[in-house]
């Protein structure tokens, strides 16, 4: 009976002093983690496809475009690509026409007239992407099968050669009336061995013209042209070369290719007759490698294909460039003129010098209006 009591009154006093013990504290629950902004996502950079009808290495047109390029590229951050079709002139439409059916690009790029008819039916058929254009341009129109979407998605840059190569005929012409340059003996004609007979490059010869006169020198008299013509017009040198001895051999004391890689021909020609010559689209006094060759080159008219296509870059980011129309740049916006060089300083005197940025003021503001072979 006693054990009984003493155990009921043990088992109470457990119970008060348990009730009475301080409390464990409990776990602290998991609370959720509090949701993490989500970063910004990067901008995806902008993919630009240059598709070219030949082959980089002319040092002059298409390593210009090629250059734009580059430029686009290491300013911009834009993934860039090149396509080199050759110049086999079958490869050309099915090459821009895989090269647009292909899921890589922004912005696709192609240049010159041959060029034109191709971009015509293919940049419509592309809607969402965007196309440019260099030196000519689709058919805005959509006449004879030219563009069905009146080419919206197409912006084209056409540059005013007539006025670069009219500074180059003004320098040309006062250099070749004072006679000062050395070992010409008197002679006053110059050659201009043009690619095609096709507008964008009569372009140039009647700019040249223009300015030639103004030194009172005739130039219908003392211009020689001729082209190089046949199957590849633009890549062949040999045939540049072999017109070039023959303007020489006319009394030509400086000779001009327009011709893209023909034109590197002249260059030979000049070395061999120990006479001058004019580079064109590019410095080329800085592209060409061989010294002899460079030495004959007095200067170049610059046909900015590099700046204009980084330009169109820059206003495309702004939301700013024109699609729908071409656009037509010239001396007032910088994208053709004559390179000033080593040689440059060299073989054209101060006052020659000059005048020749006096009619680079003149045609920027307009004073001077320089006539095309475009209507």
């Amino acid at each position: 009976m006693m054990n009984r009591k003493v155990f009921a009154l043990t088992a109470v006093v457990g119970l008060l002093l348990a009730a009475c013990a301080p409390a464990t504290p409990a776990a602290p629950a998991q609370q959720p983690a509090a949701p993490q902004a989500e970063a910004p996502a990067a901008s995806p950079k902008k993919r630009v496809k240059l598709v070219i009808n030949g082959t980089l290495g002319d040092k002059s047109f298409f390593d210009s475009a090629q250059r734009g390029m580059d430029m686009i590229k290491n300013e911009l951050g834009y993934e860039v690509r090149t396509i080199e079709l050759g110049y086999d002139r079958n490869k050309w439409e099915p090459g821009l026409e895989d090269a647009a059916a292909a899921d890589d690009y922004d912005i696709l790029i192609a240049g010159t007239f041959d060029m034109s008819a191709y971009m015509s039916r293919i940049a419509p058929q592309h809607p969402n992407k965007k196309f440019w254009m260099f030196d000519a341009g689709p058919d805005y129109e959509g006449k004879e099968g030219g563009c069905s979407n009146k080419c919206e998605n197409v912006y084209t840059v056409l540059f005013r050669q007539n006025e670069g190569s009219y500074l180059l005929g003004v320098l040309v012409g006062e250099l070749l009336k004072a006679g000062s340059l050395p070992g010409v003996e008197g002679r006053t004609k110059v050659g201009i061995v043009g690619g095609l007979d096709i507008p964008v490059i009569n372009d140039f010869i009647v700019g040249f013209k223009q300015g030639f006169a103004e030194s009172g020198l005739d130039p219908e008299e003392n211009v020689l042209v001729q082209y190089v013509g046949g199957d590849s017009p633009f890549n062949n040198p040999a045939k540049g070369k072999e017109i070039a001895n023959a303007m020489y051999d006319q009394g030509a004391a400086i000779v001009w290719g327009v011709a893209g890689n023909s034109g590197n021909g002249v260059f030979e020609a000049a070395v061999e007759k120990k006479l001058y010559a004019l580079g064109v689209d590019s410095d080329q006094y800085q592209t060409i490698a061989d010294p002899a060759q460079k030495a004959t080159i007095i200067t170049s008219m610059l046909k900015n294909v590099d700046k204009g296509l980084l330009r169109a870059a820059k206003l495309d980011a702004e939301g700013k460039l024109g699609y729908g129309a071409p656009e037509s740049v010239g001396v007032a916006a910088d994208a053709v003129g004559i390179a000033d060089n080593e040689n440059y300083q060299k073989f054209v005197p101060k006052e020659i010098q000059e005048k020749v940025k006096a009619a680079y003021e003149r045609v920027a503001k307009g004073e001077v209006v320089v006539a095309s072979a475009f209507k």
